[in-house]
């Protein structure tokens, strides 16, 4: 019974294979952008496609066309993409659910959300399908690339990086996203007012976020106060307050990753600053 039902199930390639052609492999060179995917730079992640289930596949399949867009270097017009609506981009969102979640709450701002994992992408094209949220596009591909070459100056309404690969390990320090240099390409896409929005639940990745985004004139720190949370050392602290970060906003969902996160005793920490 056991090997006749396994052999039922579709392979791996065959459901990679569902999707539909325009879908792009993500990082991989294709149509004009093998220069840009084969530049020697430092990444912040791992090209991943992974495993797809059926309904992940099927969403890709019937939504990908709709709501999808490789990140070839082709520029992009999100007035016309979104029709209007203010922008936020949204970097790594995992299987969408805190994604899928923030659209549903706030059908007036439009996410674009990009990332490199196929299933994510699938999951998260289910997930808009069920709620029936028209204000998401999906990018598979390289944030870098769709920042640098793909949006003009003073585009987006806000950014969003939700517990980011933290690279623990020093020797792999350098590829965490939040740093100097992603800030120096970021800035200039930002409105006035836009809203910078990082989660982590790794501390010392924490600490680098409010190094990197406290050093920036151009950005100004909502909750230089502190999110209410005691140091562990109260005698060096007497505010007993964390100062720079801020509260967990009731608008971002908490994820099962970040349940699981808490249930290990890690803390998470929201830093939310502002362009000036």
């Amino acid at each position: 019974m056991t090997a006749t039902a396994s052999s039922t199930q579709p392979s791996p390639s065959a459901r990679l294979s569902a999707a539909p052609a325009a879908y792009p492999a993500p990082m991989y060179p294709h149509k004009a952008t093998e220069a840009q995917h084969s530049e020697r730079r430092i990444r912040s992640f791992q090209p991943r496609r992974g495993r797809m289930t059926n309904a992940q596949a099927g969403a890709l399949d019937r939504g990908w066309e709709r709501f999808g867009l490789a990140i070839d270097g082709t520029p992009l017009d999100l007035p016309s993409l979104f029709g209007g609506l203010p922008v936020t981009l949204e970097i790594g969102f995992g299987m969408g659910e805190t994604t899928a979640a923030m659209a549903a709450a706030d059908p007036m701002t439009g996410i674009l959300a990009a990332d490199v994992h196929t299933p994510g992408h699938g999951n998260l094209l289910q997930l808009l399908e069920r709620d029936g949220s028209e204000n998401v596009r999906l990018a598979a591909g390289d944030a870098v690339i769709l920042l640098r070459d793909m949006l003009p100056d003073a585009v987006l309404a806000g950014l969003r990086v939700f517990f980011a690969d933290p690279w623990p390990k020093p020797k792999h320090h350098k590829r965490r996203l939040i740093q100097p240099h992603f800030l120096d390409l970021v800035l200039p896409r930002l409105a006035p007012g836009a809203l910078v929005h990082c989660a982590t639940d790794w501390e010392p990745y924490a600490e680098q976020m409010l190094d990197v985004l406290s050093a920036s004139p151009e950005l100004e720190n909502l909750h230089p106060e502190g999110d209410g949370t005691g140091w562990l050392e109260p005698a060096d602290h007497p505010a007993g307050s964390v100062p720079g970060y801020a509260p967990r906003p009731d608008w971002r969902p908490v994820t099962k990753f970040e349940r699981a996160g808490m249930a290990k005793g890690h803390v998470v920490h929201d830093l939310l600053f502002r362009r000036r």
